[in-house]
């Protein structure tokens, strides 16, 4: 653990709007020590991976490492604290990733409703192009939205009012080194990949995470759906050990800030086998 700060009654007005300066070209290094501070100063760091682009992923979860239910029902795992943050974390970055799995269960506007801040450029991966164009996403009009989906996959150039970004395949699913590459020569370069489990892993197991956002509740369900799906380990090293912050949230919950440098468990490729 590098560290534990208290942000349980993080609304400071003064340090989120030095962080809204920041994101839109301000001072370097927002003076201070506020919490907020420390937490989002890497989000806006002009340390990109070799893409250009700074990828956060995040997840909210149960102690015992759930992220919903057994028949998907994921609403609230985290508390108000863990809203607040998922909404600034929108509002640091210029785009937003989901997959089509949290599009099809949750039908998300991914805006910042919560926040001040702009809403960021909404990019759902689909990669075989199964969502109808009914989802809110793809309509309301509150942000730009991409679908992205495999370049061999047929039909027109938008999806509602969204645009089709195609690209190719890597393995069974979309090449998401790809997708960085695009999104960055947009000038998106800020990425922060929202959900579900399924997606946040695939960028895992790519090695495509700067930095991983993990909202533990203090829940205990006993079932349901694991946070994170990898190929299976055939020991305790073939995982990926790290360094964390810890962040208490309003609600009782605990954020785990974890930098991860793009780094892959070693039962995805990041090294020789352990065991």
């Amino acid at each position: 653990m590098d560290a534990t700060a208290d942000i349980a009654g993080w609304e400071t007005e003064e340090a989120w709007a030095a962080l809204l300066r920041r994101r839109n070209g301000g001072a370097e290094n927002p003076p201070g020590t506020h919490p907020l501070l420390s937490l989002f100063g890497p989000v806006l760091s002009c340390d990109h991976g070799p893409d250009g682009c700074t990828v956060i992923g995040r997840l909210a979860q149960t102690l015992d490492g759930r992220i919903a239910t057994a028949a998907g029902s994921s609403q609230w795992i985290g508390g108000r604290g863990d809203i607040l943050h998922t909404h600034r974390l929108r509002a640091l970055c210029d785009a937003v990733l989901v997959g089509a799995g949290t599009v099809a269960h949750d039908d998300p506007r991914l805006t910042t409703r919560e926040v001040t801040g702009p809403s960021p450029v909404r990019v759902v991966i689909d990669p075989r192009r199964r969502l109808p164009d009914t989802h809110r996403l793809f309509n309301d009009g509150a942000a730009p939205t991409i679908l992205a989906c495999l370049d061999e996959v047929p039909g027109p150039g938008r999806h509602g009012a969204a645009e089709v970004l195609r690209l190719p395949r890597a393995g069974d699913g979309l090449d998401l080194g790809a997708l960085l590459a695009a999104l960055g020569a947009r000038g998106l370069c800020r990425l922060f990949v929202e959900g579900g489990g399924v997606t946040v892993s695939h960028f895992l197991a790519a090695g495509l995470l700067d930095r991983l956002h993990v909202t533990v509740a203090p829940v205990i369900l006993g079932s349901g759906r694991a946070a994170f799906t990898l190929p299976e380990a055939s020991c305790i090293a073939d995982g990926l050990r790290f360094s964390w912050s810890v962040y208490p949230l309003e609600g009782g919950d605990l954020l785990l800030d974890i930098p991860l440098r793009r780094a892959r468990p070693r039962v995805c490729g990041g090294g020789s086998p352990a065991c």
